[in-house]
């Protein structure tokens, strides 16, 4: 008898002994003695290719942060903007893309240019998907189905920065129309100071004087964008955009872009403004902050605002499209690439880089707080009419950017003629349009 309660008295030690030492386990088996599990870190590096000046630097400060809490490394890989449209169509045709990659958004181009249905991945069910901006959505969505995260002021619009002092010593106004802008750059020209800072030789910039009026070009065309993008009508037939460019290569050949405009770089924009060497100049909301940042002593209300007035010219030209960013369908590190989009879009993280980016003033979510000044305001109070920029609106435009650069290039130095230039522009619309298979265009 007393065998038998020894025995139970050394089983009952066991069962106790074993029950104590079955305490919660982690994911690896080890005991953590917790219902909760420390975040795990991981040794990964995912790669993100984008065109210059599309990732900032408060983006790349988070994203030390990411990498500092997650272990996930972020390899930027920034390049030059008149290379990047061509590595980038190379890189996904072979199927060897990175694992995020930017590209301006467009509910046409996304289609047309990526393929984006099988080179992205569906972002739709992401958490910050609820707060992204459902016009930026709309540009960036297939079938329902978005595909990309919008990091950019699609707020802000492509305008004439001026300087306020150089006007007011000159007795200048706010144009309106064609005729007024000619007279006010004559006037400046006659003061000695170089009308407007413009640099072609980044091969992008200069091509805003033409696709930012699409406004203009429906107002005065009404239907015009949906008789483009069903082959009805073409570039070189409209009469609009021929005199567009014909005011745009007067504006050159009346001396009003000074003699380096061929050579002058984006890159350079806010010294040369900030000299008080030249008067004006296209860019969007951010220049004036950025050139205080730069140089302290020239403040950013300085400079004021007015649309772009080629042919006459008085519709703010919005765009809801801008550099945004994708996951790449063939990565092999796609949860750790949409983490660092979930990241990158947590609100405290969006609003450092909007506090913390001069030429942001918003980013496409909600709940941030945005940095508009009373002249910012100003400037679009000014302007009651909107229309949608013609690189958004119509089909087979934007990707062409680069090469519509080089054909007005060539149009400066009289190598081509305003109307070539829009004949080129309908051959490579046409191209596109077939290589789509665009039914429009193949029938």
């Amino acid at each position: 008898m007393r065998k038998i309660l020894l025995l139970i008295v050394v089983l009952g030690l066991l069962c106790s002994t074993f029950t104590g030492c079955a305490g919660p386990q982690s994911p690896s088996g080890s005991n953590t003695g917790s219902t909760e599990t420390a975040p795990q870190k991981k040794s990964i590096t995912i790669s993100y290719m984008a065109s210059q000046d599309w990732v900032q630097k408060a983006e790349q400060d988070v994203g030390a942060k990411f990498e500092s809490e997650t272990g996930i490394k972020v390899d930027y890989q920034i390049v030059p903007a008149d290379q990047y449209p061509t590595l980038l169509k190379t890189k996904l045709n072979a199927g060897e893309c990175t694992d995020l990659f930017g590209n301006q958004s467009g509910k046409f181009d996304i289609v047309s240019l990526l393929d984006i249905e099988k080179n992205g991945v569906d972002l739709s069910n992401e958490e910050w998907a609820k707060r992204f901006d459902p016009l930026a959505a709309e540009q960036l969505s297939v079938n329902g189905k978005l595909y990309g995260m919008t990091l950019a002021d699609v707020s802000a619009v492509w305008g004439i920065c001026y300087n306020k002092n150089i006007f007011n010593d000159l007795g200048l106004k706010i144009p309106t129309t064609y005729n007024e802008f000619k007279d006010v750059c004559q006037k400046i020209l006659n003061a000695g100071i170089i009308p407007i800072y413009e640099c072609v030789s980044d091969g992008w910039h200069h091509v805003l004087w033409f696709p930012e009026l699409g406004g203009r070009y429906e107002e005065l065309n009404p239907g015009l964008a949906d008789k483009l993008n069903s082959n009805e009508t073409t570039f070189e037939q409209n009469e609009t955009m021929l005199e567009a460019l014909t005011q745009l290569k007067e504006l050159i050949d009346l001396g009003y872009f000074g003699k380096n405009y061929m050579s002058n770089t984006y890159a350079d924009t806010e010294k040369n403004m900030a000299s008080g060497e030249y008067a004006m100049t296209v860019y969007n909301q951010g220049l004036p902050q950025q050139i205080e940042n730069a140089y302290p002593d020239v403040k950013a209300d300085t400079f004021g605002f007015f649309v772009i007035p080629l042919v006459d010219n008085q519709i703010l030209n919005v765009n809801p499209a801008g550099p945004s960013i994708f996951v790449y369908s063939g990565s092999k590190n796609i949860d750790a690439a949409k983490q660092y989009l979930a990241y990158i879009a947590k609100p405290e993280n969006l609003q450092y880089i909007l506090d913390n980016t001069p030429k942001f003033n918003s980013l496409p979510f909600s709940g941030l707080n945005d940095k508009y000044s009373d002249e910012i305001r100003n400037f679009y109070n000014a302007y009651p009419k909107h229309g949608t920029v013609y690189q958004t609106q119509i089909k087979y435009l934007n990707p062409q950017w680069l090469e519509i650069g080089k054909d007005l290039s060539a149009m400066f130095t009289d190598a081509m003629q305003p109307i070539d230039v829009l004949k080129s522009i309908d051959k490579r619309r046409s191209d596109a349009a077939k290589a789509a298979k665009d039914p429009n265009w193949v029938n």
